[in-house]
């Protein structure tokens, strides 16, 4: 599992230590991942400077098989966990 954030790696490290973090915390600085993925919001939005809240499942392939609009951050782990091991049956 991996996250990512268009912030600094100094300030993805102090989230990350604050929160607790189990996994990395990537920089794209330049949102050249966020374009990929299609988190960018539109300028005009209030968060334009944030990504989107999406998770993707991506199998070994490199082929995402679930995209996720993050509601519920608190038990999003386990519905990705189980999807993944529905995925791995």
């Amino acid at each position: 599992m991996l996250g990512a954030s268009f912030d600094n790696p100094q300030d993805n490290a102090e989230f990350k230590s604050n929160l607790e973090f189990p996994f990395p915390l990537l920089s794209d600085e330049d949102k050249a991942i966020g374009t990929i993925y299609d988190v960018l919001r539109d300028a005009d939005d209030p968060y334009a400077d944030y990504p989107k809240r999406l998770s993707f499942l991506i199998d070994p392939a490199g082929d995402v098989r679930r995209i996720y609009e993050v509601a519920d951050p608190a038990g999003h782990a386990a519905e990705v966990l189980s999807d993944l091991a529905a995925e791995q049956r």
